[in-house]
């Protein structure tokens, strides 16, 4: 991977330091990411951005506080259409009726405001958004930090929930014009190598160096086609972690597809950046040298190859508990080198879930690697959470799901828990492997102050699969010979039909808002 450390151009299919006779400045415009800008721009003012959204997405953590802020300040109808998915506060049983109240509230003020609710355990938020949403040259606001849709054509920003009531009312969203970085591939993958795999090495070569740091990354190059939809909304999900503000990709034929397949086709559209594009520096990247990656505790810049890891075992495992001791000081005793056994590395669990694990073909690809395997009746637990119903109900028919459950998996619903330490809590001491987007400290749900620890490391879910079909050992995905399926997905629209709320843009004032003990009405 090679990081440019000047501007550079797009020409002719290639990068190059010059064009003689063109202005860095006149050809910045020339960016896939600059059109999208200004297309939405309101100030009139290039360089200081005001922002219109044409979509919103919110999840059960966040809409409450932002539809009640929107209502003190005088909301009477929802102006864009907006999605208020229950896929974080899913677990009805912890904290009491809470929960629930909150997806009650949410249901009635989407039928009176004009909204689009999506029942607990229907899909994760960035999922629906992709598969309902999401449309090219498009600009979508959601107040998850996750909010990535550039491998669709759609740039996505995350937020705090101030701006997007901002957006309700008829505000901007006001920044100064970001610079744009390309991410130029070449190449393509080796089988084993999932999309975690080409994340995680792109955010150990920026993140500390702050190179994408509040810029658009934007995905070219030949490479780019040799991706399929799927692979590309994995790498793209986890540009968040790189301190970026948002990214968008190139679209060919293989994105119409995926808007074909979700019978949206007419959302689709060809994006190219202009001739002799100028970006304000770039990313080189052979997709062919990437091979499995894990991001060691506590923070996915911490990421080395398997294949290292395994080479230098202790003393990269040590190196993670100097960076614990730092963050922790004495308040608990955290140890990785108790996890080595026989000189290899013990994992206590598995989970492949959310917006970046649980992908169709994700799964796919683990039920192939586990197939006619088992995870053993030790320690290891594999769960595995598809990132939506339409997903699950094509991992059925396909038989994925047999292969898993044949191997010792278990089989959960849409829920984005496990990213954020709302589910599968590991017991103290022990190693979860995820493929999830964050492994910060208690991302996996343990509590310091009451002396419990336990840490992820992130992985994609190929090489996850291989080290539960190694009984819990670190396994690259590389190291089985699997003839990978390659099953094709088809998406069941009658499943949102049947359960999710969409009022069409059509508000009913007449409906009273259900508010829960734990909600109320602004004096």
């Amino acid at each position: 991977m090679k990081l440019w450390e000047k501007g550079a151009f797009l020409s002719g299919g290639k990068l190059v330091e010059s064009v003689p006779g063109k202005n860095p400045a006149d050809c910045a415009k020339n960016t896939i990411s600059y059109s999208i800008l200004q297309r939405h721009n309101t100030s009139g003012d290039a360089s200081k951005l005001k922002i219109k959204f044409d979509k919103i997405t919110s999840h059960d953590i966040t809409y409450v506080g932002i539809i009640q802020t929107a209502r003190a300040s005088g909301l009477e109808k929802f102006p864009i259409p907006y999605v208020l998915t229950n896929c974080h506060n899913s677990l009805c049983a912890v904290g009491g009726t809470i929960n629930e109240d909150d997806h009650m509230f949410g249901l009635t003020c989407a039928q009176k405001y004009g909204g689009i609710y999506v029942p607990p355990h229907q899909a994760v938020i960035h999922q629906f958004a992709r598969e309902m949403l999401a449309k090219c040259g498009d600009m979508i606001l959601g107040s998850d930090s996750h909010t990535r849709y550039g491998a669709l054509g759609t740039m996505a920003i995350g937020e705090g929930g101030g701006e997007l009531a901002k957006q309700l009312l008829g505000k901007t969203y006001d920044v100064n014009v970001p610079g744009v970085i390309a991410v130029y591939l070449t190449g393509s993958p080796v089988p084993g190598v999932g999309p975690q795999d080409v994340a995680l090495a792109i955010i150990k070569a920026v993140f500390a160096n702050g190179y994408v740091k509040n810029k658009v990354m934007e995905f070219v190059g030949p490479g780019v086609a040799n991706l399929s939809a799927d692979f590309r909304i994995g790498v793209d999900v986890m540009t968040t972690e790189t301190t970026c503000l948002s990214s968008i990709w190139s679209t060919d034929e293989k994105i119409r597809e995926f808007y074909s397949i979700h019978g949206r086709e007419g959302d689709y559209k060809e994006l190219n950046p202009g001739d002799d594009a100028y970006y304000d520096g770039a990313i080189e990247l052979d997709l062919g040298e990437i091979r499995p990656m894990i991001a060691l505790p506590f923070h996915p810049s911490c990421a080395y190859t398997i294949d290292e890891v395994n080479a230098n075992l202790l003393d990269l495992l040590d190196e993670t508990e100097k960076r614990a001791k730092v963050s922790f000081g004495d308040k608990v005793q955290f140890s990785l080198k108790s996890k080595v056994i026989d000189g290899k590395l013990y994992v206590d669990q598995g989970v492949i879930a959310g917006c970046a694990g649980g992908g169709f073909e994700n799964i796919c690809a683990a039920a192939d690697i586990l197939k006619g395997k088992d995870t053993g009746n030790g320690k290891i637990l594999l769960n595995v959470y598809p990132a939506s119903m339409p997903v699950y109900m094509e991992l059925m028919k396909n038989g994925a799901f047999a292969s898993l459950v044949d191997a010792g998996a278990i089989i959960k619903t849409a829920f984005c828990g496990p990213c954020f330490g709302a589910g599968d809590t590991p017991a103290n001491g022990a190693l979860s492997i995820r493929h999830s987007t964050r492994n910060f400290p208690n991302r996996e749900g343990s509590k310091i102050q009451n002396g419990q620890l336990s840490s992820v490391a992130l992985m994609d879910a190929r090489s996850i699969a291989a080290t539960a079909a190694n009984k819990g050992f670190l396994t690259a995905a590389t190291e089985f010979d699997t003839e990978f399926s390659g099953k094709k997905y088809f998406f069941d629209k009658t499943i949102y039909e049947k359960r999710v709320y969409d009022s069409k843009g059509v508000a009913h004032p007449e409906v009273e808002i259900q508010f829960g003990p734990n909600i109320k009405d602004w004096p």
